[in-house]
């Protein structure tokens, strides 16, 4: 078994999850100022800027940084935004987008020829079921649209981890920062085409110093301050150690989104995200489970 992280670091990890978790939050209140492809662009315009300017391009071609830039922006966040616009709430949005790791499992098997273990199955078969009772369920703070908007957004996702994968060991937030520059362009693009420059400008003259914030909680909080600390969280521990964290990112995300906005949290939502989560943990923990009980 690895090692568990030191007080200060398992509290570094654990900020870090807290604000991807709440910033599913911080998106719904910020949209309602904001269009979503529009808001998408600020957010990555400023995680582009000025760090771009301070770190060192990551040697890795470039197709490969606009991928994945296109596929996180245009894709993910483009897609999980619009489908926040009152589509789903956040607590199930910081839950749904969780797949992602699946479809990781499943690009895998497709592209690498990685073999998809029995455990693999059972830990897919819980996800897939806790989607099952959140689609079942769809009414109210969710559609079923915004589920399917969603689980694309995981997809997109999953492609961009496929496309990181190939860049080995680089400085990951340098090649988000970069990757961020081919993120903002098609984002604007769509928010002029679909939303239009009055939804833009109304948004921009209605947007005061909560707005902002919310955009650089994303920006800044998310991105810079995020992928910095798992980064350096990452470069002293084994990834086991680390990853079993980002648990708590829907954790956090449907909790807060409880608390803030008073998200009701009903039966049927509980047993999904326990079904969800479980399969996280399957998945995740089942092999070093393995390993320990052989020793």
């Amino acid at each position: 078994m690895t090692a568990a992280l030191s007080l200060p670091h398992a509290l570094l990890a654990l900020a870090v999850a807290f604000v991807w978790g709440t910033n599913f939050v911080v998106i719904r209140l910020a949209l309602d100022v904001m269009p979503p492809l529009w808001m998408a662009t600020l957010r990555f315009v400023f995680a582009a800027l000025p760090a771009v300017l301070f770190l060192p391009r990551p040697k890795v071609p470039w197709r490969e940084l606009a991928a994945y830039g296109v596929l996180i922006g245009a894709g993910q966040f483009g897609l999980l935004f619009v489908a926040m616009h009152g589509r789903i709430s956040p607590g199930l949005a910081s839950l749904v987008i969780q797949t992602q790791v699946f479809f990781t499992i499943g690009l895998a098997m497709l592209i690498a020829r990685e073999a998809l273990r029995p455990f693999q199955v059972v830990a897919l078969a819980m996800a897939a079921t806790g989607l099952l009772v959140i689609g079942v369920n769809a009414g109210g703070d969710i559609t079923p649209l915004g589920l399917l908007m969603v689980l694309a957004a995981a997809f997109s996702w999953a492609l961009g981890n496929m496309v990181s994968r190939r860049a080995g060991a680089v400085n990951m937030l340098a090649y988000v920062v970069w990757a961020s520059l081919f993120s903002a362009p098609p984002l604007l693009l769509l928010s002029l085409l679909l939303e239009g420059p009055a939804a833009i400008t109304q948004g921009m003259q209605r947007a005061g110093l909560g707005t902002w914030a919310a955009v650089l909680w994303q920006s800044v909080g998310n991105t810079l301050f995020g992928y910095a600390a798992w980064g350096w969280l990452l470069l002293r521990h084994p990834a086991a150690t680390v990853s079993p964290w980002a648990l708590a990112v829907p954790v956090f995300g449907m909790a807060t989104s409880a608390w803030w906005l008073g998200e009701p949290l009903p039966a049927w939502k509980l047993v999904a995200a326990v079904l969800v989560v479980a399969g996280l943990a399957l998945n995740l923990f089942w092999p070093r489970l393995r390993e320990a009980l052989r020793r």
